[in-house]
């Protein structure tokens, strides 16, 4: 049984999702919390698998709360659901420790599959939309906001320079498959690089893994190569 806990400034919102949820036998809602500080609170006293985690709320948003519950250092994961589709809040919910991202119109089959991926560890944005979603935050950067030279980050130093190379490719948006094939390796090869680089740089998930991507330099935006 997956417990979740629904966090949403609209009361009819919070219903649907709990309808929704009750009658999957799979899942059961602790509670739901209407603005961000109330989150935060609540995952705190319910400790809940996952959190549905609305972004844009009066008082605290959905990034604080997120960043909040995350450090708390809890088996809490959050999942983000937001009426747009890639945006810089997306992003920065991503960055403060969300597991993923889902748009609120997605069909039933896809939120609960989205949950049960949250819950057992896994990322929810998908390769593809891992790309789209880092092509348009760095759109909305000013010029000149990332510096020409990034000192070397300790997340990065006892990467070998496969696992530097693989950790690269996940942050272009590239499957196990097509790295595999670049790097002539066999997919499970590269899941056993993949799962040593997520624990060698703090990374709980693939997503959290292309945000350090990006944060360190190794990765740079749109440039399509590893």
């Amino acid at each position: 049984m997956i417990t979740v806990l629904i966090v949403d400034d609209q009361p009819l919102q919070r219903l649907g999702f709990k309808m929704l949820l009750d009658a999957t036998e799979e899942t059961t809602v602790l509670g739901e919390a209407e603005n961000g500080a109330d989150a935060v609170r609540k995952a705190e006293q319910l400790h809940p698998d996952v959190v549905l985690m609305d972004i844009r709320m009066p008082g605290m948003d959905g990034i604080e709360a997120t960043r909040r519950i995350t450090a708390a250092g809890d088996r809490t994961r959050v999942l983000i659901l937001t009426t747009f589709a890639v945006d810089e809040y997306v992003y920065e919910g991503l960055r403060a420790g969300a597991s993923g991202f889902l748009l609120k119109d997605a069909r039933p089959d896809e939120l609960l599959a989205g949950i049960r991926a949250v819950a057992s560890g896994d990322a929810v944005v998908a390769p593809r939309l891992t790309r789209q979603l880092m092509e348009a935050y760095t759109a909305h950067r000013p010029p000149g906001d990332r510096p020409a030279e990034i000192p070397a980050d300790p997340r990065l130093a006892t990467l070998t320079d496969r696992e530097r190379e693989v950790l690269a490719a996940i942050g272009q948006g590239w499957t196990n498959t097509e790295i595999a094939d670049h790097f002539t390796l066999t997919e499970s090869t590269v899941k056993k690089h993949v799962g040593r680089v997520l624990s060698k740089i703090g990374a709980r998930d693939r997503v959290q893994a292309v945000i350090i991507g990006y944060d360190t330099g190794l990765v740079q935006p749109q440039s399509g190569t590893v």
